[in-house]
């Protein structure tokens, strides 16, 4: 069994990269979307990123069997509501979030005689907007669903059967122990990326000049990271805030020891994390989830830029 019928919400750089990849992996699957935004939905069209771009939700997903909201964590709710008078009864609703714990709560009440399957393809770039997506998103990257204990098990075998397809490995896990993998691979991540970015352009003693003109490469990283959609990140830290707020005490407590190692001039303790640390990058590079040539292959987009993934 497969979806046959597929309706998209939210056309930006994940919407527009599931049109996409759906066109190019399951030629037999009819794509429709739609975007809350007219000039995105006009644009859309241009880009051929669905065979039909609905000018409203409910069109959008009437006759569809799978729906995925590719909207902000915080408009999920709100976006599901619109579309419900159009929804089939045996239609699956999933999406793309980064905090599943919030967004099953929200489908689910919006929702509550559909089938609500939350899935979360770690894949994304610093780009956003439906020029930003392209059909090889998700290839080679991880894509975790999160099931309640009441879907159907078929069903999660179709959504799961659909992310494969698409060219993503499939990791089935619990909503919460998700928030809190995302928290620590993601979420904090871009939190300090942003502060960082945000430090270096207030500095007094230093000009924006000079900060752009001689960054290294590791600020080079942050920028990157930090030019993400602050609609979509800013919902993201309020939706996993508890997460969040857990994994950055703890970064906060490794981070003031590692101020004291250099207050002491404790080389040994440094240099033990620093061996630790090296080792987990060989392992993602050993994995598969980054490329160890140089500029990290980011000028290749058969897959994912690194670190901007939700």
């Amino acid at each position: 069994m497969t979806f046959r019928r597929v309706a998209i919400i939210g056309l930006g750089l994940l919407g527009g990269s599931i049109g996409l990849a759906v066109r190019e992996h399951l030629p037999g699957t009819t794509t429709l979307g739609y975007d809350a935004d007219p000039a995105v939905r006009q644009r859309a069209r241009e880009l051929e990123l669905c065979q039909t771009i609905a000018d409203d939700p409910v069109a959008a997903v009437t006759g569809a069997d799978l729906v995925i909201l590719c909207v902000p964590v915080g408009a999920m709710g709100a976006a599901a509501l619109a579309m419900a008078p159009g929804l089939s009864a045996d239609v699956v609703v999933s999406d793309v979030g980064s905090s599943k714990q919030s967004i099953a709560a929200a489908l689910s009440a919006a929702l509550p005689d559909h089938v609500v399957i939350p899935a979360h393809p770690v894949a994304g770039t610093e780009q956003s907007g439906p020029d930003a997506g392209f059909a090889s998103l998700f290839h080679h990257r991880w894509c975790i669903i999160t099931p309640p204990e009441t879907a159907p098990a078929d069903k999660v075998d179709m959504l799961a059967a659909f992310w494969r397809a698409l060219g993503a490995t499939v990791e089935v896990m619990e909503a919460g122990h998700h928030d809190k993998v995302l928290a620590v691979t993601s979420h904090i991540p871009h939190l300090i990326a942003y502060t960082i970015v945000g430090t270096a352009s207030d500095l007094e003693q230093v000009t924006q000049g000079e900060v752009i003109k001689y960054s290294a490469g590791g600020f080079r990283d942050f920028t990157r990271i930090a030019a993400s959609d602050p609609t979509m990140w800013r919902d993201v830290f309020l939706h996993n805030k508890d997460a969040v707020l857990e994994m950055m005490d703890r970064f906060l407590t490794d981070l003031a020891l590692m101020r004291e190692a250099i207050k002491a001039e404790d080389g040994e303790t440094m240099f033990d994390l620093f061996t630790r640390t090296r080792a987990v990058r060989r392992g993602i590079v050993e994995q598969g989830q980054d490329d160890a040539r140089p500029d990290f292959g980011r000028h290749d987009h058969d897959g994912a830029e690194p670190g901007n993934s939700q």
